[in-house]
Order: C-alpha cells, then sequence, then structure tokens
C-alpha cells in the first residue's frame, strides 16, 4: 500500500509559478506510475498529468502542455509539478495518485493523496 501526501499548493497571481509535491511512502513507491489530477468547484476531477514508474515517459492535458512538467525522484518518493504561466483557470484541488500499473496514463489510480489548494487570482 501507498500513502501520498501533497504539499506547495497556495495563492499566486495570473502569470506566476509553483512546484507542487507529493511524498509516498512505502518501499515500492518506484514501482508505481504516478498522476497529478485536479478538481475545480462543480467540475468533475480531470487528468493532468502523469509518469510512468522509471520516469521516462510524461504525458500531458493539453490545457497545461508546455507549461507544466511532471518529474519524480524515487530516492526520495516524490513525484513533482512545476506550474508555470499559471491561469486563473488552474485553480483547483490538485491530488496526486499512484498506479499500480506503472504507466501513469489517465485512467484507473490505486492511491490518492488528500489534495493541496492552488488559487490563482486575476
Amino acid at each position: 500500500q501507498v500513502q501520498l501526501v501533497e504539499s506547495g499548493g497556495g495563492l499566486v497571481q495570473a502569470g506566476g509559478s509553483l512546484r507542487l509535491s507529493c511524498a509516498g511512502s512505502g518501499r515500492t513507491f518506484s514501482d508505481y506510475g504516478m498522476g497529478w489530477y485536479r478538481q475545480a468547484p462543480g467540475k468533475e476531477r480531470e487528468f493532468v498529468a502523469g509518469i510512468t514508474w522509471s520516469g521516462g515517459t510524461t504525458l500531458y492535458a493539453d490545457s497545461v502542455k508546455g507549461r507544466f512538467t511532471i518529474s519524480r525522484d524515487n530516492a526520495k518518493n516524490t513525484v513533482y509539478l512545476q506550474m508555470n504561466s499559471l491561469k486563473p483557470e488552474d485553480t483547483a484541488i490538485y491530488y496526486c495518485a499512484a498506479d499500480k500499473t506503472g504507466r501513469g496514463t489517465p485512467g484507473r489510480y490505486d492511491y490518492w493523496g488528500q489534495g493541496t489548494q492552488v488559487t490563482v487570482s486575476s
């Protein structure tokens, strides 16, 4: 089992940057694909970015491509989401999730963090 704890959210002006972190517990963290999702008020949760167990392949939603970067450090059991050029429409609760298949693609994830709030002011 993997426990996930997100951090790094906050309030930022449009055009600014934030880096989210997701710390995982467990010796098998490096076996999991990891993903970041977000949920804005009144909207469904949506896939933002994913990364394979090795970090060799990443995938992004079209809405964040070129602005966000997902990465991981398996030695630290941590996955990151660097968010640049933030827009008010990026405002949401951001969740990290672990995928036992290792793929980190949109779809079923097995473990979820509690989320961290990101608010972008105009």
